[in-house]
């Protein structure tokens, strides 16, 4: 007998769901809240869509914090090389960077999901957008919509509403009260993937905002790694920054305020740096001293000025010490919503092994809307779509085992 199955939210996690679903007889309807699916899936493909990493995949399991153990059968059974195999199926041709992340050949999003949502729509599944749901009323799905609200009736349902960042692309987590209202534990959102907030200098500001530091090591409670960020208006933000956000938000959660050190020279070591410094004539200014004996120049000799205003009168060891770790001091993070991402959601202790609230059967949630985090460089859109996906296997299955 023909089931229905409603999925709610029509970004990577319910897009992948419906997919799954696709051959199972089910009829399958997407509601989404837009005007148009999967916003912040082509916001995050204008500059090239990463969409996984081609890193051993074991290590790749790790990459989930606390929740690698709940996240390893979904991924398990959608790795980082399935994906590349989907969007090569897709018709979409990828590559691997020189970072290991993997991305589309054309760099956009926009040719990957026109293909995805045809394939969906050659498959019968219904898309209906400005389709929001409101909660529930009667055991139904309530939607508010522009001719008025609806209630829906499904055999079991998909949420995939994501998380609490770039709300203006759909992810609101307006549905928190509604669960919260049926006692489902829900730990509270906080930035991942975010920049930090740092007392910059008006004129350092005036300067350098918008400036690429490239090639540094950043060191934290999270370990240290090379890369580049950028300075804002605010403080400082960019993949470098994201890779230790984690852990300086929770050390700022508790102490206040959290330090990130810089090796603005990582290829040379401290010693190697004293002698330089050593050969330069104290008598020339910082500026000279740092171009010719650390080979520093533009935004990264003005952090050192920055950052330790008294850099000019320290002894050439003391400023190869400064060099090799210059602390900056930051604040707090910036407001979720600037977020690329987010930590907290539905708890999983709430959730069974096959994705569906045990306090609400026939109930299933998938992507951003559980509890877990993980750094840029493809990992989100993987376990958002692994989630997506075994999350329809166990409403099919859950279908199955209570069919009459």
């Amino acid at each position: 007998m023909t089931k229905s199955i409603a999925i709610i939210g029509g970004g990577p996690a319910g897009l992948a769901a419906a997919e799954a679903l696709i051959n199972t007889g089910h009829r399958v309807t997407i509601y989404e809240a837009m005007p148009t699916p999967a916003r912040k899936f082509l916001w995050a493909g204008k500059s090239g869509l990463n969409i996984t990493h081609a890193e051993n995949f074991e290590t790749f399991k790790t990459r989930f914090g606390a929740a690698s153990d709940r996240l390893k059968s979904a991924l398990d059974d959608f790795s980082s090389d399935a994906i590349q195999k989907w969007a090569n199926d897709l018709g979409v041709e990828t590559f691997v960077g020189s970072s290991g992340r993997v991305f589309p050949k054309a760099m956009k999003a926009s040719p990957l999901l026109r293909a995805w949502l045809n394939k969906l729509d050659k498959a019968g599944v219904e898309l209906k957008t400005r389709h929001k749901w409101v909660g529930f009323k009667d055991n139904k799905l309530l939607f508010s919509t522009v001719d008025g609200p609806i209630q829906i009736g499904a055999d079991a349902t998909i949420l995939a509403l994501g998380g609490a960042s770039y709300q203006r692309l759909g992810s609101t987590a307006e549905w928190v009260p509604w669960l919260a209202e049926r006692e489902i534990a829900i730990a509270p959102f906080k930035p991942a993937n975010c920049g930090f907030d740092v007392a910059w200098s008006d004129h350092f500001i005036e300067r350098f905002a918008g400036a690429p530091v490239k090639t540094v090591t950043a060191i934290s409670g999270q370990g240290a790694s090379k890369g580049e960020f950028v300075i804002s208006k605010f403080g400082v933000e960019g993949s470098l920054i994201y890779t230790h956000a984690a852990n300086l938000r929770d050390t700022i959660e508790t102490a206040g305020h959290a330090t990130l050190h810089l090796d603005l020279a990582p290829g040379k070591s401290e010693d190697q740096l004293c002698k330089s410094l050593e050969r330069q004539n104290p008598k020339q200014s910082l500026s000279n001293r740092l171009r010719k004996g650390a080979k520093l120049t533009g935004v990264k000799a003005a952090l050192v000025r920055e950052l330790r205003p008294d850099a000019g009168k320290l002894a050439p060891a003391e400023l190869a010490a400064s060099l090799k770790k210059l602390p900056i001091k930051l604040s707090s993070t910036r407001p979720i919503d600037e977020a690329i991402s987010v930590a907290g959601g539905i708890q999983w202790s709430e959730l069974d092994a096959n994705l569906m609230l045990d306090k609400m059967p026939s109930i299933f949630v998938a992507g951003e809307m559980i509890d877990w985090e993980a750094p840029t460089g493809g990992y989100l859109i993987t376990a958002c779509m692994a989630t997506g996906r075994a999350a329809a296997k166990g409403a099919h299955n859950w279908l199955s085992k209570n069919e009459l």
